[in-house]
């Protein structure tokens, strides 16, 4: 997508969007740009992300209130820190389109890349992404817009400091090392990446083009489908690079946190991601009025308001607790991953947010912070790639993995009728079992599927 989001839906450059032929719905399982929208059980879905993740709060009111007006009135931030808009129909994602190029809010060619959210004002970060990601993107603009990638190629430039991507898999992720250094790894997180390259900027932009052609030219869809033999042919000094991966924790989302140069920033996360325009329109008002200017996009389902003064952080925090954000970390949603889930998708088969919130009350010891519940209508697994509890549906009903993926083979398949019931027993068997100390995911780890289904 071109800074103006119009022209990444049709470059024919007629002046009347509405008299263009509508935009065709792209399959389910790609990604859901502004140029390709996905057919969803509400309506057409697009995902966007703004350059270097920033808005300002005219922006994004001004793309809530778009929302509303062609669409369902529904945002949602993504795992990834991305923004998706819901309801939309072939003609409104045009309008839609026009309203964001009339904001003013670039969305830059190619694929995503995530960047650390709280680029060029943190003190303790290494290098500025942000920077990085123009120059990678000014050079490789042919090489990032080709067709032949996946369309769900992850690219990541983690500048560290306090809010690193670390957790964040992708399948090109680029970091910053002292001495203006990068190191360029492929497919995992910050502690399981393939290392590859390691240089100044433009040595790190090289090696970026050198894998997009591997993946382009040899037809690797992922990165992890890359073969080995000519990843070494095309960095034979890979297995020389000394790494040392990275076990930091990063700052919580939710809260206000100070930066060591004496700055600060307020972090908040809508309930399970999913947000209604006019939600945030009046959190936007509030902020506003109390001086706020911007926010920063974040992984994790959040964002960051910035440049406020300090003592407007109370009155933030309570108008967006009122409209359905929270405001402190270890609030028990935070530990859920949910999709859409049934109305809002058509491969949903049940509601998750009303599962997840119905969880939170009945079975409050699976909230201890050790796991993530995730809750999938489907067993595609679209809210969380990684092993979790996860409840997935199904025709039949549900399916239960202690600690897997939505498309695996359930530990337990539970009719529709008793998912309550079958809630209730694995709370109980934690916490009949659980030793001192113990966690909820270590007590389920011990016991295994055989036990936890033997309680009563």
């Amino acid at each position: 997508m071109g800074t103006e989001a119009a022209k990444a839906i049709d470059r024919t450059g007629e002046a009347d969007l509405d008299d263009r032929p509508p935009a065709k719905p792209r399959p389910r399982g790609a990604c859901p740009a502004l140029a390709a929208p996905m057919p969803t059980g509400d309506g057409l879905l697009v995902r966007l992300r703004p350059a270097g993740g920033t808005l300002t709060l005219s922006q994004f009111s001004a793309l809530a209130r778009s929302a509303a007006e062609h669409g369902n009135g529904i945002v949602e931030i993504t795992a990834r820190g991305n923004l998706q808009i819901r309801g939309l129909r072939a003609e409104t994602v045009r309008r839609l389109a026009a309203d964001i190029d009339a904001a003013g809010i670039a969305v830059p060619d190619g694929p995503p890349i995530e960047i650390s959210p709280l680029h060029g004002i943190d003190p303790e970060e290494i290098s500025d992404p942000a920077a990085l990601e123009q120059a990678l993107r000014s050079t490789l603009g042919e090489g990032l817009a080709s067709p032949r990638l996946a369309p769900k190629l992850s690219l990541i430039i983690d500048g560290g400091g306090a809010f690193g991507l670390s957790a964040l898999p992708a399948d090109i992720r680029i970091v910053a090392q002292p001495g203006a250094q990068w190191l360029v790894a492929i497919n995992g997180d910050g502690e399981t990446a393939t290392p590859v390259a390691k240089g100044a900027a433009e040595a790190a932009i090289s090696a970026v083009g050198e894998i997009l052609e591997l993946l382009a030219v040899r037809q690797s869809r992922r990165a992890r489908d890359i073969d080995p033999a000519l990843l070494r042919a095309r960095f034979p000094a890979m297995d020389a690079i000394r790494f040392r991966p990275s076990h930091r924790a990063k700052m919580p989302l939710s809260g206000l946190h100070w930066l060591k140069n004496g700055r600060h920033v307020l972090g908040v996360r809508p309930e399970f991601g999913q947000m209604t325009a006019s939600d945030l329109t009046a959190l936007f008002d509030e902020a506003k009025a109390q001086g706020a200017t911007a926010i920063r996009l974040a992984p994790g389902r959040g964002f960051f308001f910035t440049d406020f003064p300090a003592g407007a952080a109370p009155a933030l925090q309570i108008t967006a607790s009122k409209h359905g954000f929270s405001v402190q970390s270890g609030e028990k949603s935070e530990y859920v991953a949910a999709c859409a889930g049934a109305g809002a998708c058509g491969s949903a088969f049940y509601e998750t947010r009303a599962l997840a919130r119905r969880l939170i009350t009945a079975a409050p010891v699976l909230f201890d912070g050790s796991m993530t519940i995730h809750l999938s209508g489907c067993s595609k697994g679209c809210a969380h790639a990684g092993p979790a509890l996860t409840l997935t549906g199904s025709a039949d009903g549900f399916g239960l993995i202690l600690n897997g993926l939505a498309s695996d083979l359930p530990d337990e398949r539970i009719a529709g009728g008793r998912i309550d019931f079958a809630i209730e027993r694995l709370a109980r068997s934690i916490t009949d079992n659980r030793s001192a100390g113990e966690s909820a995911a270590a007590c389920l780890t011990r016991l295994g599927a055989t036990s936890v289904w033997k309680a009563p």
